[in-house]
């Protein structure tokens, strides 16, 4: 059955690290709340639900997608930029490697949010979090298993899953990027067609896949409505508090599809 990782969130969230956007206040409690509505939305469209360690003293913990790949019965360790990220990656080794053949990588950092897969193909962001020497390390290992690797540059934003996420297909069978193209050259992709996000949505590219469900942000009218008349069966999620974390649906969990 497939499956999603998920941590709870630390009390500490409030001191998470932020990059792009400036810091506000975060309601934990309703921080809470969101995440357990995620948890159960993800339930809801099918998935087991296998929670990692809480670790309260660790602000970011609950943006686990960061903390490795998954391709198959393969998971590569991430090499978190920040070394306050350190437990998190080995929390998730200890449970990982009991479902997984582990790896991790040898050099670089490199974040989780930065891989995007399509098929056979992972499109992998050159972004604060993720440097050359991490996106190489990726590369061999996912090219050993078959797949294609396609670096790509970002700016402006987080993650590459930020600012660029594969919707699935369409009611007529076509397949779907939505982008924000701000922040990421939608020329890279080929021949895949993209939905740009309008300019007072510049989050809502940020979206989730799962099984026939697009799990989209709640306060995006504009893509929801789109999205809607493309013969897309969305679910909108409350994500305000851990937004302001800088987090998304994509990096609250780790999903192994098998």
């Amino acid at each position: 059955m497939a499956r999603a990782y998920t941590r709870q969130l630390s009390p500490r969230i409030l001191a998470c690290e932020l990059s792009h956007i400036g810091r506000e206040p975060i309601n934990v409690a309703l921080a809470r709340d969101q995440h357990a509505a995620y948890e159960r939305t993800l339930l809801q469209c099918g998935l087991e639900l296998h929670r990692l360690p809480t670790l309260p003293d660790c602000p970011d913990g609950v943006f686990v997608e960061d903390m490795a790949v998954l391709l198959g019965d393969h998971a590569l360790l991430a090499r978190p930029a920040s070394a306050a990220r350190a437990a998190e990656t080995a929390s998730t080794a200890q449970v990982l490697g009991a479902d997984f053949e582990l790896e991790a990588l040898a050099a670089g950092t490199l974040d989780g949010g930065d891989v995007l897969q399509i098929d056979k193909t992972l499109y992998v962001g050159h972004s604060a979090r993720t440097d050359t020497a991490g996106a190489h390390g990726l590369s061999v290992w996912a090219r050993r298993l078959g797949y294609a690797v396609q670096i790509v540059p970002i700016h402006g934003c987080l993650h590459l899953k930020t600012a660029i996420t594969y919707a699935g297909l369409d009611a007529g069978g076509r397949p779907l990027l939505i982008a924000n193209t701000d922040w990421v050259d939608g020329q890279i992709f080929g021949n895949l067609p993209i939905l740009p996000v309008a300019a007072e949505e510049a989050f809502a590219a940020n979206t989730l896949r799962i099984g026939a469900q697009l799990l989209v942000a709640a306060g995006q009218p504009r893509l929801s409505d789109t999205l809607r008349q493309r013969g897309f069966a969305i679910i909108e999620l409350a994500l305000s508090e851990l937004q302001k974390a800088e987090g998304g649906l994509t990096c609250l969990s780790l999903i192994d599809p098998r």
